[in-house]
């Protein structure tokens, strides 16, 4: 016999998890104002207020007019995703993916702590820098670490393989809001490479997760 036991309930809340995610997208879609985001980023701006638990971060989302499409197709044709945290890729709702997308997070990589203090910098960036040949073409997704999303845009304008989109959400108070202004105004010879980035201090694994799960099942939240 467990020795588990149910507490006394003594506070009065909803314990069903289908009505928990019911009442909380229904309260989203009736709260948010985002007639300012094309349709087609609508379930991304939903996810990202879900991870943010905040309405009116939809203030702050702003997105290349071609993201939500090519991310999706990137997806569907089999592009791997690269995420700067371990915490990021756990949060990829792998059973919904379109392809059955690998998911790659370097920063465990045995090469890196060694990259990092050669190139005195910090380990997420270093972590970018492995990405080499999983690049082209891929969904790229920083929630984490300003510096990753900067070295990232470094190594583009040194003419690196392009990913097909970047989700660029990383968090703080240092590098945060200025790598985010980076990515949006990068002007690469062939064009830009597609974004989406929650602009400020704001951002984190939650909400990078939460956008791109959104972008691989465009439909669940129309």
């Amino acid at each position: 016999m467990s020795s588990l036991h149910q507490p006394t309930r003594r506070y009065d809340y909803v314990t069903d998890g289908q009505e928990i995610y019911r009442r909380s997208f229904g309260m989203i879609r009736e709260e948010a104002d985002l007639t300012g985001l094309p349709t087609d980023l609508h379930g991304a701006a939903v996810r990202i207020i879900h991870a943010a638990g905040d309405v009116g971060i939809t203030t702050e989302v702003a997105a290349h007019p071609r993201v939500a499409a090519a991310a999706h197709t990137a997806l569907l044709g089999g592009a791997p995703i690269l995420t700067d945290s371990t915490m990021l890729a756990s949060g990829v709702t792998r059973r919904r993916l379109p392809a059955d997308n690998e998911v790659i997070c370097t920063l465990r990589d045995e090469r890196v702590p060694g990259l990092a203090a050669a190139w005195d910098t910090t380990r997420a960036a270093a972590a970018v820098s492995l990405w080499g040949e999983h690049l082209e073409g891929s969904v790229v997704a920083i929630g984490n670490a300003p510096t990753a999303l900067f070295h990232l845009l470094e190594m583009l304008h040194e003419g690196s393989p392009r990913p097909a989109a970047i989700i660029g959400m990383p968090v703080g108070f240092v590098g945060s809001a200025e790598s985010k202004v980076a990515l949006a105004e990068l002007d690469l010879p062939d064009g830009p490479v597609p974004w989406l980035v929650v602009h400020g201090r704001r951002g984190g694994s939650a909400m990078a997760a939460a956008a791109l799960n959104a972008l691989a099942n465009p439909d669940e939240l129309a």
